[in-house]
């Protein structure tokens, strides 16, 4: 079939929930994919940062493939023998006690709802129903009517109500409104290191180190969700790092499976974990051996193959690259790693329109909050891909 029928049949038989650009991808190579027309692109967004290891990548897939011969499911019923050795390698690796995998980055961050909650009740004695958690405006946490109902976005809320209750609001990056909405209910703060979503949103220096101090002095869980800064993307194996700090809860997912399954998790310390007890939490597919045999590859060549080093030099070497773009349409560059947000003025006329001249000229990227484009290629990126993006990005802007 050719592009205009793949788009017409999605667009007849699909839910309307997404808006894509108009390019029907069937391959994909590392930092390249392939449209069914074979049209070359380079892809800038990594499937939101979840191909961190590069599109197919060659010991994820065999991995897979291997593990799909011997056994796919057992349920949580049964031990496999990829589940341990999973957990085993992750906390090392994250510097954690305990691990709950899961399916999706939605799942990871109601798994951690629950989790904080019952530690509230059972460990720091918070009355039953009560418990408090603060997130932060323009947060971006996932999809479920629970996440959406502490969304300040209102295109996410809007008639999906009613919500969940047990959130407070506070402004990204303030320290001192995170202070003053903590009382003794309060379980936890999630935030996120980056706010991606939201058109890379780096907070103030100091603000995750200020914020895991009013953690600790008042009792509450501080989680980050790592879920699209974690794996390296940031140039770090976590965006905390940045900071110095280390979460009470950390929530990865994306990455954890090079793009080849969904995979989530979310780690933490005994103390924390060990409220729950069996039955009352759990998952179909969570933790299933293919879902722990690919993680444990996916997490290994993200170290073996230096891609998180890479990601910080190219990362610096793109930014340098894009504020040297001589135009008038773009108002900010910023980022860290790999994870890079270009603002433009509002003169530009809003992202997509550009986003759409840049997928002409071979480059694949996603508009955000209308006027934000994020460059998010997979970590295997190199200077000469970085210089070829930089010569189509640069005709795109000084036009």
């Amino acid at each position: 079939m050719e592009t205009a029928e793949y788009i017409q049949m999605e667009n007849r038989y699909g839910a309307k929930n997404y808006n894509p650009l108009d390019v029907v991808l069937s391959r994909g190579k590392g930092v390249w994919v392939w449209d069914v027309d074979g049209k070359r692109y380079m892809d800038c967004l990594s499937a939101y940062s979840a191909i961190n290891q590069g599109h197919c990548h060659p010991k994820i897939q065999a991995t897979m493939v291997e593990q799909c011969q011997k056994l796919t499911l057992s349920s949580r019923a049964f031990r496999n023998d990829q589940i341990a050795l999973f957990y085993k390698e992750i906390c090392e690796m994250t510097n954690s006690h305990k691990v709950l995998p899961m399916n999706s980055g939605a799942e990871a961050v109601e798994t951690a709802i629950k989790v904080v909650r019952k530690w509230g009740y059972q460990t720091k004695g918070i009355p039953q129903g009560q418990a408090e958690i603060i997130v932060c405006e323009n947060n971006f946490h996932g999809r479920t009517v629970t996440i959406v109902g502490f969304s300040s976005d209102e295109s996410s809320r809007k008639g999906f109500g009613p919500f969940t209750p047990g959130f407070k609001v506070v402004p990204y990056g303030d320290a001192d409104a995170l202070e003053a909405a903590i009382t003794p209910n309060t379980v936890a703060f999630l935030v996120e290191p980056i706010q991606g979503e939201a058109g890379v949103i780096i907070p103030p220096e100091g603000y995750l180190k200020k914020a895991k101090a009013l953690c600790q002095k008042n009792n509450v869980v501080l989680i980050l969700d790592e879920i699209q800064t974690g794996l390296g993307r940031t140039g770090r194996l976590l965006a905390e790092e940045h900071e110095g700090i280390e979460a009470d809860m950390t929530l990865l997912g994306k990455a954890l499976s090079g793009g080849f399954y969904p995979v989530s998790a979310v780690l933490s310390s005994h103390e924390v974990m060990n409220v729950l007890q069996p039955g009352e939490h759990g998952s179909t597919f969570g933790g299933n051996p293919l879902a722990c045999a690919v993680a444990r590859t996916a997490i290994r060549v993200i170290a073996d193959e230096n891609m998180i080093e890479n990601a910080d030099k190219m990362g610096e070497y793109f930014r340098t690259g894009l504020k040297q773009i001589d135009t008038q349409l773009i108002k900010e560059i910023r980022g860290r790693g790999l994870l890079i947000g270009v603002e433009l003025n509002p003169e530009a006329g809003g992202a997509r329109k550009y986003c759409q001249q840049l997928e002409g000229l071979g480059i694949l990227c996603k508009e955000t909050h209308d006027n934000i484009i994020r460059f998010a290629p997979p970590l295997v990126i190199t200077r000469e891909d970085i210089d070829w993006a930089m010569e189509n990005i640069d005709k795109v802007f000084s036009a």
